[in-house]
């Protein structure tokens, strides 16, 4: 196991002891050691070889042992003995927003509820809003939590899915018999959220292939197993389908499989009107195929420029492939530096001085540390004299680490009214003000869409951050009309923040179309808490490649003296 899979035990673990009712201490050792865990700056077994473990704070020897088992086997007797402890009814609640452990317990002891269907049955008679401290407000929001996660049932966070692809396509990819190997579907598109994997493989061997994957690593099951389509469900219930096919077919595969389904049936559309009709197989001139060596030569004989898998939504992609107008999209390397990160003076888990060092060994130029403002209490939000000390330690750190940048940011939250969490006189100490919503998410959507712009009109307000307030598979965004949003950023020169965390990705890729048509410049944020978290700019890259932006809509592609300078003009 990788640090981030032990450290899911480790939170798990405390779950589990909370559901039953253990020790408090307990319960938050194992949660501070999760955390611990994720913010160590390199991979567990660099520890474990040192026989430094127990020198991790919040880590004791037990701990410790415990951690190296799991690291090295993949199992932990004491874990699995937990798990058979609880009942898995009780775990899944724990999906539903808002319903935590402690309440979790007290209605199943209370109700005699196991099951997510008997909470949701409990709920609908009322029995929930009897207890004490619930009543009918708590009992409709359990309801709605309750709602949501059936609706995500069978989803997962592209991170999620994208680990697991990877695991696959390791195993597989020097199989002798596969001769090409390709992700394909909504993961290859990089859409938010994924539902099963797709993989194509051609091959002139299909069973020898087919045993392969029926039999790698985490197979949980064998859904089905046929000549050239397996289906295999994961340890982790993830679902992953691969088929196979000639060498010479691959290519139309590829691009069938990959999608999206609006995007196919526009193809076949033109196509037809070209006097061709295309399937997984082939493309097809009165009923003679067309010899193609790759996807970017299967678009050629259409008369299309190549169009990158995250563009291929029927979103005008095809238009723009004939005309020759399609744009570069942004990549990975192209981006500069790392805006909006966090760190121990707020809700971080590493230092100023880690999050920084992780920052600068991965070649960026400058890092933008956005702390939360001091209404934010339950996130550690800084009170003035906390403000005045980092901006100090930031100073110091600045004359030691040139030509890398330390930017002086704040996350300063936008309350009811729209006002800001600090007044003008402490936002003029930043280099750029991020604001964002934190609470009051229950506003009517004009009321919502009101506070925002009002925010907007601050003259010290740089960019706003994860727009929509969402959290993938766990909660939807708020009401508020983010066109109008967009154009009110666009009138006042702000920015909006692409929130590359995982489990935000917002702004979303359907909405950056539009605010590029606006000549709103977008930032892409890894929103980090710990230093591994700074990785997930790439996630927030794939997002805007699907919202067809370039590098120069991108405002953390400018290297440091052009960033200083926007900012600056800002």
């Amino acid at each position: 196991m990788n640090k981030n899979e032990v450290a899911a035990v480790l939170e798990e673990i405390g779950v589990l002891l909370d559901l039953k009712g253990e020790n408090p201490f307990k319960v938050r050792a194992y949660e501070n050691a999760a955390h611990a865990i994720q913010a160590i700056p390199d991979e567990l077994d660099v520890f474990m070889r040192e026989h430094k473990l127990d020198e991790i704070q919040g880590i004791g020897k037990a701990l410790a042992k415990k951690i190296t088992q799991l690291a090295t086997t993949g199992k932990l007797e004491y874990y699995e003995k937990l798990k058979d402890s609880v009942p898995p009814g009780l775990v899944d609640m724990t999906r539903i927003p808002n319903l935590g452990p402690k309440r979790i317990r007290q209605i199943s002891e209370a109700l005699k509820v196991k099951t997510v269907g008997k909470l949701e049955a409990a709920c609908r008679e009322g029995r929930v809003a009897e207890l004490e401290g619930f009543g009918r407000k708590s009992q409709e929001k359990i309801l709605a939590g309750i709602q949501a996660i059936k609706k995500y049932k069978d989803k997962h966070l592209f991170s999620v899915a994208e680990e697991e692809a990877n695991r696959i396509f390791e195993q597989l990819k020097n199989n002798t018999h596969i001769k090409r190997l390709s992700f394909a579907g909504s993961l290859r598109r990089k859409k938010e959220t994924i539902g099963d994997l797709d993989f194509v493989a051609s091959t002139a061997n299909s069973a020898a292939i087919m045993d392969a994957f029926v039999s790698l690593e985490n197979v949980e099951s064998v859904i089905a197993k046929g000549e050239t389509k397996s289906t295999i469900a994961l340890a982790s219930g993830v679902h992953a389908d691969l088929r196979t096919v000639t060498d010479k077919q691959f290519p139309y595969a590829l691009h069938h499989f990959t999608g999206s389904k609006e995007h196919n049936i526009a193809m076949r559309s033109r196509a037809l009107k070209m006097e061709m009709h295309i399937n997984e197989y082939g493309l097809f001139k009165r009923d003679k195929i067309i010899p193609v060596k790759d996807e970017r030569e299967f678009f050629r004989k259409l008369g299309l420029d190549y169009i990158e898998p995250e563009l291929r939504e029927d979103t005008g992609e095809i238009a723009a492939a004939e005309e020759g107008s399609l744009p570069i999209l942004v990549e990975e390397k192209d981006v500069r530096g790392v805006i909006h990160a966090h760190t121990t003076y707020s809700d971080g888990r590493n230092t100023l001085k880690e999050m920084t060092g992780v920052a600068r060994s991965a070649g960026y130029e400058y890092i933008g540390i956005a702390e939360h403002s001091q209404s934010v209490t339950y996130a550690g939000g800084l009170q003035i004299e906390d403000l005045k000390r980092q901006l100090k330690e930031i100073d110091k750190l600045n004359a030691k680490m040139k030509p890398f940048h330390i930017l002086k940011g704040i996350e300063v939250d936008i309350l009811a009214d729209g006002t800001l969490d600090y007044d003008d006189k402490v936002l003029r100490w930043f280099d750029f003000v991020i604001a964002a919503v934190h609470s009051n998410f229950n506003m009517a959507e004009d009321e919502m869409t009101a506070r925002i712009i009002e925010a907007l009109r601050n003259k010290h307000v740089t960019m706003l951050s994860h727009p929509t307030g969402r959290l993938l598979l766990e909660r939807e965004p708020y009401p508020v009309n983010m066109h109008a949003i967009i154009d009110a950023a666009a009138e006042h020169g702000k920015i909006i923040e692409l929130n590359a965390s995982p489990h935000r990705l917002d702004l979303d890729w359907r909405l950056c179309k539009y605010a590029k048509q606006k000549g709103v410049r977008v930032s892409i944020n890894p929103d980090a808490h710990h230093t591994d978290s700074i990785k997930d700019i790439r996630y927030g890259v794939g997002i805007a490649r699907k919202g067809w932006l370039t590098k120069n809509d991108v405002i953390n592609t400018m290297p440091l003296k052009k960033f200083l300078g926007f900012l600056s003009k800002k």
